[in-house]
């Protein structure tokens, strides 16, 4: 058994062509807003391409575009910030952030894909890759309870054990061992791991599902290991992209936006 704290890696995110971008905004009269772009006023691309989507929609790139448009805002967090108000959610979908979260339980995992839309994933698959230990995440109340964790270290090494009693037993190493009878049986062998066996998957959200699952995943009432891991994605989330998470308040762990359901 091995002790692990599940971790949050941030491996992609919205990266722009801004020579089409300029191509587009030639064609349609936006060029000022190539004007700030210059000055390096808009240095962020999640918020720009949030930006571009939202002016593209009243092409609101400067006065006079647009007859029923006579005020364009230039301050980038000050229109977000009347984006996110207005609930004009769409445009924040266009804006996706791909993150690694590695030895979470597969509790956890079962929660976050009940969020489908906006969402990508990949995960571990237990069905493939043989289990020779049982990583294994332990809470802070957890572990200072010591009778508790000498009853539970003990049964996780007996499982750890019969982990690998079985890989000797089917003779999963033995040379000419078939990838189909390596799958066949540590797809068996699997049915012996706990549910808090820590794991790994891929999962990329756009911004709009973000923030609404940072909200709902760190609520006093979701469970303790999904709330501290979402804690950590809305923690660089907002050091990503403030103009689009700027607005949340953390109180003991909790995120609550000042634009809800956007």
């Amino acid at each position: 058994m091995r002790s692990v704290e599940p971790e949050v890696f941030l491996v992609a995110k919205p990266r722009l062509d801004y020579d089409q971008i300029a191509a587009y905004l030639r064609e349609v009269g936006g060029e000022s807003w190539l004007e700030r772009l210059d000055r390096g006023d808009l240095d962020n691309d999640a918020q720009n391409l949030a930006e571009f989507a939202g002016k593209m929609c009243y092409r609101s790139w400067e006065p006079g575009l647009n007859p029923n448009v006579r005020q364009v805002r230039t301050d980038q967090a000050k229109y977000l910030e009347n984006i996110l108000s207005m609930a004009h959610g769409s445009v924040l979908e266009h804006a996706s952030f791909t993150f690694v979260l590695h030895n979470v339980s597969r509790i956890m995992t079962h929660e976050v894909v009940r969020h489908r839309p906006g969402t990508a994933v990949s995960q571990e698959s237990l069905r493939f890759v043989r289990l020779d230990d049982l990583p294994f995440w332990f809470p802070e109340w957890a572990l200072e309870d010591a009778e508790l964790m000498k009853r539970a270290t003990a049964v996780l090494e007996q499982l750890e054990e019969f982990q690998l009693w079985m890989a000797g037993h089917f003779g999963l190493d033995a040379d000419g061992v078939k990838m189909h009878e390596k799958k066949h049986k540590t797809s068996f062998m699997r049915r012996f791991a706990p549910e808090g066996v820590g794991t790994g998957i891929v999962w990329t959200a756009n911004v709009r599902t973000l923030r609404h699952t940072i909200e709902a995943r760190t609520d006093p009432g979701a469970e303790e290991e999904i709330r501290m891991v979402f804690g950590k994605i809305g923690e660089l989330m907002r050091a990503e992209a403030p103009a689009l998470f700027g607005d949340y308040t953390v109180t003991d762990g909790t995120w609550m936006p000042k634009w809800r359901k956007v």
